[in-house]
């Protein structure tokens, strides 16, 4: 990996450093399920980002690239349910 700036590793680094702070947050108030959850699918966008990086063939990018859509997908909805459920910080 080069020592250029890339836009979209560092968005989706501070994303998952964004994640980690949130899913503290719901440990403290016991919401481990959803904390797992979030941390799991949250923390992965960028890791599948930054694997594609290193991707062997245009095609092998492409994957990588539509499973951290798919988990920011994912994302998305487990921080819906948190802006939407009871009891939950948002």
């Amino acid at each position: 990996m080069s020592d250029k700036p890339n836009l979209i590793v560092d968005l989706t680094f501070n994303f998952s450093l964004k994640i980690i702070a949130f899913t503290e947050k719901l440990e403290e108030k016991r919401k481990f399920n959803m904390a797992n959850q979030l941390f799991k699918s949250g923390t992965s966008v960028g890791a599948n980002v930054r694997e594609a990086q290193g991707a062997e063939s245009k095609n092998d990018f492409k994957h990588k690239c539509k499973v951290a859509y798919k988990e920011a997908e994912e994302t998305e909805y487990w921080l819906k349910l948190c802006k939407h459920a009871d009891n939950y910080p948002f």
